[in-house]
């Protein structure tokens, strides 16, 4: 007689290895297997951007030997999956039980227990064979040409696309493998952003562009070499737009996915400084001309180039901004920044909201530093598309290693300073090993 059971798993992979089939092949021998492909959105936020496209996952999927039926998962919880399927079987990995994902676990026997299905779970496969293929996999997402394309794709995927600072190796790996569970789901960054500021800062350098493009990109591949998710470099001015055209190209070829340029001229002060340091606006036109330029450079459509607008920063006015904004868009932007100084979001908002009427595609950044009390779906519901988290690794290191030493400086050894420092075994966690 056959077995009328039904067994589900989900799978959130592009690459199918023996892990996956030993899912199944374990699966097979309850019922009837049900194959979850989790959709892209909730790919991004539970594990990885995936490097092939739903439908090719859910063709993958239904290729397999002993898979009976294949569906979609919209959710990274199962409420929908266990209210559609009831199965009696859920099967999965034994990885699962500690970490942000034990969550969706616990959820998941909640739900089997109000009808009596069960949790089956396999041990983990992780041999030579499984570990080069997760490793080919990451390489793959590091690839220039998959790697610069992927912001676009993420401003079509993500009501926001996450962005915070890295200025290290180190803090790419931070911005990269952090991971946290929230009211229920799996969050993580989608990009990271090399600040000029905090690059110079990392270098105990003044923010004046003293920090030339050559150090500059080498910070950028340390990010790179270590890290998969894509990066938006702050270019400050952009110089002169014959070394900007050059640097486009540079940029483009390494991978990297967006520069922002800022419209002011002369020797660049730092934006938080507003009036109260002579800083001088570009002329519409010169900066439209080296918009127009850099866009004339590049050599493939998915590298952005995003104008940032200082209006507001220079008191300016409203109009000055939106002038600007619009402009710049038809020189070729690929987006606009805008920026405030003010501790509420009022202006950035009244801009937003303006600006979203004339113009509903061209992608909006704001970095939230001072106006920090407004949240990322805020924002969304105003039309940003990216919010940038610009300095708060660096603003938080800092603080915490002087503490350190003046504490050992205090008390001639480092035992009071242990209790508040992370092991050197946990940081290692973080590289991953050849």
């Amino acid at each position: 007689m056959e077995n009328s059971k039904k067994v589900y798993t989900c799978f959130c992979t592009d690459v199918i290895h023996e892990g996956h089939l030993n899912i199944i092949k374990e699966a097979k021998k309850y019922g009837k297997v049900i194959v979850g492909v989790l959709n892209d959105e909730e790919l991004i936020r539970f594990n990885r951007f995936p490097t092939i496209s739903l439908e090719e996952r859910v063709r993958l999927c239904k290729s397999i030997e002993g898979v009976d039926k294949v569906i979609v998962q919209e959710q990274m919880q199962y409420d929908d999956v266990v209210s559609l399927i009831r199965p009696d079987y859920v099967i999965h990995g034994d990885n699962w039980k500690t970490g942000p994902e034990a969550m969706i676990r616990e959820h998941l026997v909640e739900l089997l227990k109000e009808y009596g299905g069960e949790l089956i779970e396999v041990p983990y496969t992780r041999n030579e064979n499984v570990v080069k293929i997760d490793a080919q996999t990451r390489e793959k997402l590091a690839m220039p040409e998959y790697r610069r394309k992927r912001l676009r794709q993420l401003i079509s995927m993500t009501p926001v696309v996450k962005t915070i600072e890295a200025h290290s190796g180190l803090t790419g790996l931070i911005a990269e493998k952090t991971v946290v569970e929230n009211n229920g789901r799996l969050d993580q960054f989608d990009a990271m952003w090399v600040s000029s500021l905090c690059d110079s800062t990392a270098k105990g350098k003044p923010d004046i562009e003293l920090v030339d493009m050559s150090s500059r990109l080498r910070t950028i591949d340390d990010i790179m070499e270590v890290t998969t998710k894509p990066i938006i470099l702050d270019g400050d001015t952009g110089g002169l737009t014959e070394h900007f055209v050059y640097n486009v190209r540079t940029l483009e070829r390494m991978g990297v996915s967006a520069v922002i340029i800022e419209d002011k001229t002369g020797l660049k002060k730092n934006s938080l400084f507003g009036t109260d340091v002579v800083q001088t606006q570009d002329s519409i036109e010169n900066f439209s001309a080296k918009i127009s330029a850099g866009k004339a450079a590049q050599l493939t459509d998915d590298f952005m180039i995003i104008a940032r607008i200082e209006s507001l920063i220079l008191e300016q006015g409203m109009e000055d901004a939106l002038n600007r904004a619009r402009a710049y868009v038809k020189a070729g932007a690929d987006g606009i920044m805008i920026h405030s100084r003010k501790k509420d979001p009022d202006e950035i908002l009244e801009f937003c909201d303006k600006f979203r009427k004339e113009d509903t595609t061209t992608p909006i950044v704001v970095v939230p530093s001072s106006f920090n009390t407004i949240t990322e779906e805020e924002l969304s519901e105003h039309g940003v598309n990216i919010v940038i988290y610009a300095n708060q690794l660096t603003r938080s290191a800092f603080p915490a290693m002087q503490q350190t030493a003046i504490d050992i400086l205090k008390n001639h050894r480092a035992k009071e300073v242990d209790d508040r420092l992370m092991s050197i075994k946990d940081i290692i966690t973080l590289i991953d090993e050849i």
